[in-house]
C-alpha cells in the first residue's frame, strides 16, 4: 500500500493505493494519528482495490476523530469498496463523495 498525502490549508488528502488489510491497516493509521495540522480529511480511494475489516476499523477511528473537527470525507471509491461499504453499514456512516 501507497499512502501520498497533500496538505491544502487545513484540509488533508490522503491517496490510497493499493489494499488496506490488517498488513497496511497500521500504517494508514499511524499516517491519520500523525496528521496534527489539518482540521478535515479526506480520503481518496480511487486506486484502492480492497479493504478487509481491519481497514474499516482505521477509518471508523478516523471518522470519530475527525467529527469533531472539521469533518471526514471519503471520495473515489469504487464498486468493489463500495459494496463493502454497503454491507458492513460504513455506507451510511461515512460522508462519501
Amino acid at each position: 500500500m501507497t499512502i501520498n498525502q497533500i496538505q491544502n490549508g487545513t484540509e488533508m488528502t490522503l491517496q490510497v493505493e493499493g489494499r488496506l488489510d490488517t498488513t497496511t491497516a497500521p500504517d494508514l493509521e499511524k499516517q491519520i494519528n500523525g496528521i496534527e495540522n489539518a482540521d478535515s480529511l479526506v480520503l481518496d480511494f480511487s486506486k484502492l482495490d480492497y479493504i478487509s475489516s481491519a481497514g474499516l476499523r482505521v477509518l471508523l477511528a478516523a471518522h470519530k476523530t475527525f467529527a469533531k473537527k472539521g469533518g471526514m470525507i471519503v471520495k473515489n471509491v469504487n464498486e468493489i469498496v463500495l459494496d463493502i461499504f454497503d454491507v458492513t453499514g460504513f455506507k451510511d456512516i461515512l460522508n462519501i463523495q
